[in-house]
């Protein structure tokens, strides 16, 4: 069997290249797979399942027209498209998973989050995602008309990429001792995420056996999927 794993595709209309390299992926490459996982920020904002842009839809029916083939696409929801909806999973014929969720990978039990909340460190943000992810605050985030939110997506993408490029590089990455944290409590070797935008592959030891960590790339510059097979191989395919 094999799976493929992205993270960071951040679709957005103003970049028609990665939507391009994406749906040539979703073309040409799943068919020689088994599953896709995509761990969030598949958009770059997605301010609810009303904004039907003829660029949201255009994914939307792409992503149908894998899924209704009988080809499982999952889906996480990641810091910038939390508000992906039971509609949109509809549309798309997508499943939703939860922040941590594990899977087998050629016999290891591996750990898939995005990858946010190993970020211990960025108390700033961690305060915003336990608002932002309140129900009854997303709630009056989607009763405000679409305009209104789009408006307040785009002045908050402006401050994210202020925060972003001012904060230390060390609060901006995950904390080791929520990975161990974490994977402890799912009984995972293995855990796979994005959200860093730095991409490896960490090895270090976990309950006196080997563990490992892998960080997918982002989109921003190029395709970029991890390939997992039931012989345990793992490889890094980049999309252009």
């Amino acid at each position: 069997m094999i799976n493929l794993f992205v993270s960071d595709i951040h679709l957005e209309e103003s970049r028609p290249d990665i939507a391009e390299i994406f749906f040539r992926f979703l073309s040409q490459d799943v068919k020689h797979a088994d599953a896709l996982y995509i761990l969030g920020d598949f958009f770059e904002a997605w301010i609810g399942d009303d904004d039907v842009t003829d660029f949201n839809t255009q994914i939307m029916d792409m992503l149908l027209s894998v899924t209704k083939t009988g080809f499982p696409i999952y889906l996480m929801h990641g810091n910038r498209d939390f508000l992906l909806g039971k509609k949109f999973l509809k549309k798309t014929g997508c499943r939703l998973l939860p922040d941590e969720y594990v899977v087998d990978l050629a016999g290891t039990p591996t750990l898939l989050m995005h990858g946010d909340t190993l970020c211990t460190a960025d108390i700033a943000y961690l305060k915003f995602r336990k608002t932002s992810r309140n129900w009854f605050m997303q709630q009056l985030f989607l009763w405000k008309p679409l305009k209104k939110r789009q408006a307040i997506a785009a002045n908050m993408r402006e401050k994210s990429k202020l925060y972003t490029s001012t904060a230390s590089a060390a609060i901006m990455d995950v904390t080791q001792a929520e990975v161990e944290r974490v994977m402890q409590k799912h009984h995972a070797q293995h855990l796979i995420h994005g959200h860093t935008h730095r991409p490896a592959v960490h090895h270090f030891e976990l309950n006196q056996l080997p563990a490992t960590r892998t960080v997918l790339a982002p989109w921003h510059e190029c395709g970029s999927v991890l390939v997992c097979d039931d012989a345990g191989k793992q490889e890094v395919i980049v999309l252009k």
